[in-house]
């Protein structure tokens, strides 16, 4: 017996619907993406987000109230701080967000737009739950960034 598909969830490219080939890309591609575990299921409080480091990049990883999932950049682009996984999830009209907790900027979760000032949109990411454990694979194009090591003088 073969052990169970994951269940992935994929979000909407930014640009909307008229990058809705990327998202087809990512469903007929899923197999092929490179995975990588952020945290179990239940660490993630429902209507509430957490930060994880997927290839040397910062990503929010958001679970709703209702299951589904939302994986986008962590860093806020008007402040530079690894901050949106700690913002406030709600709605916006019909637009499902997470609000910078800096700036109070509001992020659509499935497209990275954000709505106050577009310029400053963020990149969203496939996110799926396979044996318990939650799996980012970044956005096609976002290159692997090695980790940073700072030296902290005294």
């Amino acid at each position: 017996m073969s052990a169970p598909r994951p269940t992935t969830y994929v979000v909407h490219p930014p640009g909307g619907q008229e990058n809705l080939g990327a998202a087809r890309w990512l469903l007929e591609s899923a197999d092929s993406l490179s995975w990588t575990p952020v945290c179990t299921l239940d660490a993630i409080v429902p209507d509430t987000g957490v930060a994880a480091r997927v290839q040397g990049h910062h990503v929010a990883v958001f679970r709703l109230a209702d299951g589904r999932l939302f994986a986008i950049d962590n860093v806020d682009p008007k402040a530079g701080a690894s901050v949106l996984a700690r913002g406030l999830v709600g709605n916006l009209g019909d637009t499902l967000v997470v609000a910078s907790p800096l700036y109070k900027h509001h992020f659509d979760l499935h497209t990275g737009q954000c709505l106050e000032l577009p310029e400053f949109a963020v990149r969203t990411h496939a996110v799926r739950v396979g044996d318990g454990q939650v799996q980012v694979a970044l956005s096609p194009g976002v290159a692997h960034q090695p980790l940073k090591h700072h030296t902290v003088s005294a």
